[in-house]
């Protein structure tokens, strides 16, 4: 059960780019929440998620030997539906969440790095994610308001 949560139904264990696959996977379901349960269910739901996952990633590392095991996208899961919470519910909001999620997340600028390399455990692997969420987030919903505002003077 532990590892059909961490690999978000085993899509961590798809042999190339586990952590896109489960941001996909996770940008699907937060899609059908946020359309079916609203936003604030979603939002509730991330926060859930991140503080099971920290508790069951520390069990999970002590039992393989590895940090932040690229088979664990449950991290993925919580930072895209953050960015969802954050930017907006149209999908358009929410494919610029997934794509910036996903540069952030590879990208890992500022904070998000220190965290990546200097946090321990679940709170390390959880925590980058999270602010990559919240950046992505921004990102997302101040490109689309842009784009809403002077989208048509471009084309």
């Amino acid at each position: 059960m532990r590892k059909a949560f961490l690999t978000f139904f085993y899509s961590g264990l798809l042999p190339k780019m586990p952590g896109t696959w489960g941001s996909i996977l996770a940008a699907i379901f937060g899609y059908f929440i946020l359309k079916y349960l609203g936003l604030q269910t979603l939002f509730l739901l991330t926060i859930l998620i991140t503080i099971v996952a920290i508790k069951e990633i520390n069990i999970y590392e002590k039992e393989i030997g590895i940090h932040d095991a690229s088979e664990i996208v449950i991290d993925e899961v919580a930072g895209v539906w953050l960015a969802f919470c954050i930017s907006g519910a149209t999908v358009a909001q929410l494919v610029l969440g997934l794509i910036f999620f996903r540069v952030f997340d590879i990208w890992k600028p500022s904070v998000i790095g220190r965290i990546d390399r200097d946090v321990d455990g679940g709170l390390g692997v959880m925590g980058d994610d999270l602010v990559a969420g919240v950046f992505a987030g921004i990102t997302s919903g101040m490109t689309y308001l842009v784009w809403e505002r002077y989208g048509s003077l471009v084309f």
